[in-house]
């Protein structure tokens, strides 16, 4: 049952408002040697330009595409459990940018976004997924990091109990800009903030200013381990909790097999993982793990079952290729 004692917003017509990169996903399985052979660093994610995507798609064997991106996948998630989402993402007007808009409603996120006519191509992500299920990204960002501060509708942001926004958006100026106007937007109109540090080295690129975000306008933080600790540059986990949790309202670290953590100034609630089947793809266990602990903290329940929530996605999530749930979250949580 949901915590009486919750501050559910009545007001807020949408759980969860996700601000990230709208991307289409392209996932393949492969050997080792073949992420060696095109010079990747294996589990991160590299950037790369359009020629170079073209490229490695041609090499790539046949695989699944889907509208992806970290905080897509979250509002996804988020109605795999029965919530409300909608997500603000850029995409061009040509086939990608279809494939992502249809993918996204018909999951359910209220995706109302114009499609560009002018600029770079839709975003999208080559996934090589390795035999220990460890993924590697090769993204090339197009239209999707040109969001700017006229892309968010201040009507959409006041509309969500709480706004999510992805780490990954850091590296333009102008997306910058968007996700300061969302988080201001949403601080003004009383809603629940949350960040999630995407990548470590995003982390790496931009620490200073994910310093400043998690001090500030941020109130919930969603990192892995490794993130955490390049954030405060410690490399003691505990002491990095100890840290962040001086920071912010709630801070969710997830610890691989281990499950995660949830902080608050004056609480440290341990989630173990869960298992529904063997590992198959690691690909968007830390989008869902969001999922489930947005979606819990948005109808009010305790954090140790919203903690449950976001094991939950994030173990169905991994015994399958691809970012996405296969099989409904709201079943699976007897809701």
């Amino acid at each position: 049952m949901a915590n009486p004692d919750s501050d559910h917003d009545e007001t807020a017509t949408v759980d969860v408002v996700g601000v990230g990169n709208a991307i289409v996903d392209v996932i393949t399985q492969c050997p080792d040697d073949f992420v060696e052979s095109q010079g990747l660093t294996k589990n991160s994610m590299t950037l790369i330009d359009e020629d170079r995507a073209h490229e490695l798609y041609g090499l790539m064997g046949a695989g699944i595409e889907a509208s992806g991106g970290s905080a897509a996948n979250t509002m996804a998630g988020v109605a795999s459990f029965g919530g409300t989402s909608s997500y603000i993402g850029k995409v061009f007007d040509d086939e990608l940018g279809e494939v992502f808009a249809n993918d996204m409603r018909g999951v359910g996120v209220n995706f109302d976004m114009n499609r560009a006519t002018t600029g770079p191509s839709t975003a999208r992500c080559l996934i090589l997924v390795t035999p220990d299920a460890q993924r590697t990204m090769s993204t090339y960002l197009g239209i999707s990091s040109l969001l700017e501060p006229d892309d968010i509708e201040p009507a959409t942001v006041e509309s969500g109990q709480l706004l999510f926004c992805e780490g990954y958006l850091w590296d333009i100026d102008s997306a910058k800009a968007a996700i300061r106007k969302a988080l201001t937007i949403a601080g003004a109109a009383g809603r629940r903030t949350a960040l999630t540090l995407s990548d470590l080295f995003c982390v790496e690129r931009h620490r200073e200013e994910f310093r400043e975000l998690v001090a500030g306008p941020v109130d919930i933080l969603f990192a892995n381990r490794q993130e955490l600790r390049g954030l405060y540059e410690i490399d003691d986990l505990d002491a990095a909790i100890e840290a962040v949790r001086a920071d912010v309202e709630l801070a969710c670290i997830t610890v691989g097999k281990e499950g995660s953590v949830l902080v608050t100034p004056n609480e440290r609630i341990e989630i173990e993982a869960e298992e529904i089947a063997p590992v198959v793809d690691t690909t968007g266990a830390g989008d869902q793990y969001a999922a489930g602990v947005l979606f819990g903290l948005a109808q009010g329940f305790d954090l140790a079952k919203c903690g449950y929530f976001g094991s939950l996605a994030a173990a169905e999530v991994i015994s399958h290729v691809g970012p996405r749930p296969l099989q409904s979250l709201k079943d699976l949580a007897g809701l």
